[in-house]
């Protein structure tokens, strides 16, 4: 960290900024929705519409990105969040909520959404040198969980807070949403003094350019960004049959578990995830990228299939705290490989194609299970599935890129 660059710096100011606000959404949005009077297919729609639209403007933004300038596409999704926020603090009315769903940029699960992570990326790669990546971003992926962390901490809080205060409970889930949207204003001024260095090298952009119409800016790495793609598609899906919003409905409903408590059951749960992202630095240095992808992320599937058959509300929360603690090793590992097989001048539109492919994949999950978890005889049912998709997707991403190389080893 001591050797960043003031972009670098800036870079994960905003990625902080903008994760506490994930974290804040994905505890109390499921909750809104429902004090909203929404039923579990309206929740339902509502969620994959929201992923979808990121989905779309991700799409557009992320791949355009090196052509347009990866400033300028930072900037207008930090106000596309701010926006989102705005309407839904405001709005009751369901079509309402479904434009500004997909439209704005708001997080339901608690991860990342939108062009932002490509981007960011791509400009951080910009000032590295190959050898320090995975290493960066695992402390990128740490400063993300620890900030996602504070918010779910800080947002149960604060309903609770201004419920005893005399705050209805709807207006209480309100104001965090409101909230959200001034951070969106914040990143916007953060990101509008980032310097021109994480831009695009300019044979970059041109190539960029020429290919955007019909390869989605992706030319000499499009085979393997889209085995990646269609294998990371899955891993979300099966991901959003259990998002951090959906998990925080379901120990609501079954144990009957306040907001104050939601809140400090994933404070510890990101602040766990964040330790297993700046471990999986170390490790790949030992075993290699791919390997510490899958061989840290099934065992982490097992537990999550073990949470709903635990007994007792302590015993569920330990179950899912250990899933936590070794759940993100993937993540940083996942960046760092996806940068690295592909070409420089294709890092954006690479990064955003395949994070498109997460989206679409989350997105199709929560609505399989959001009206799932409302019948207590089926709410297991998306942990089961979930981990067992999780641990297709393990074995066929070993399968598939063992053998392939990495252009740049992973260092310390």
């Amino acid at each position: 960290m001591a050797g960043l660059e003031r972009d670098a710096r800036l870079l994960f100011t905003a990625r902080a900024v903008r994760m506490f606000g994930y974290g804040a959404v994905a505890v109390i949005l499921v909750l809104y929705l429902a004090a909203l009077g929404l039923d579990g297919a309206a929740i339902g729609a509502l969620l994959s519409l929201t992923l979808v639209g990121d989905t779309l403007i991700s799409l557009w933004l992320t791949t355009r990105a090196d052509r347009l300038g990866r400033r300028r596409v930072l900037v207008g999704g930090a106000l596309l969040m701010a926006a989102a926020g705005i309407v839904f603090g405001l709005a009751d009315a369901l079509p309402v909520l479904l434009l500004a769903a997909t439209i704005g940029v708001i997080s339901p699960s608690g991860n990342e959404v939108g062009p932002f992570l490509a981007v960011e990326q791509a400009s951080l790669s910009e000032t590295l040198p190959g050898a320090r990546r995975t290493s960066v971003f695992a402390w990128y992926n740490l400063v993300g969980s620890v900030a996602t962390a504070l918010g779910a901490l800080v947002a149960g809080s604060a309903v609770t807070a201004l419920r005893v205060g005399g705050l209805a409970e709807l207006d209480a889930y309100r104001a965090v949403i409101l909230g959200y949207a001034g951070l969106g204003l914040a990143m916007a001024a953060l990101f509008r003094v980032v310097s021109p260095a994480v831009e695009a090298r300019a044979a970059g952009a041109r190539a960029a350019d020429a290919t955007i119409r019909g390869r989605l800016g992706l030319q000499r790495s499009r085979g393997v960004v889209g085995r990646l793609a269609a294998l990371f598609t899955l891993d979300a899906f099966a991901g959003g049959l259990v998002m951090q919003s959906l998990l925080a409905y379901w120990f609501h409903m079954t144990f009957g578990v306040p907001e104050a408590v939601l809140g400090g059951i994933f404070f510890a749960a990101n602040l766990l995830a964040a330790a297993s992202a700046l471990a999986a630095a170390r490790i790949a240095v030992r075993i290699g990228l791919v390997n510490t992808m899958v061989f840290t992320h099934l065992p982490s599937n097992l537990l999550l299939i073990a949470v709903p058959l635990m007994p007792t509300l302590p015993l569920a929360v330990l179950v899912l705290l250990a899933r936590f603690s070794i759940s993100q090793m993937d993540v940083p590992t996942r960046q760092s490989y996806t940068m690295s097989v592909v070409e420089p001048d294709e890092r954006s539109a690479a990064a955003g194609v395949t994070g498109i492919a997460r989206s679409l994949g989350a997105a199709a999950g929560s609505a399989f299970a959001a009206p799932l978890l409302a019948v207590p005889g089926l709410a297991a049912v998306p942990f089961f599935v979930g981990g067992g998709l999780k641990i297709v997707y393990d074995l066929a991403l070993w399968r598939a890129f063992r053998a392939r190389p990495v252009p740049e080893p992973p260092h310390r």
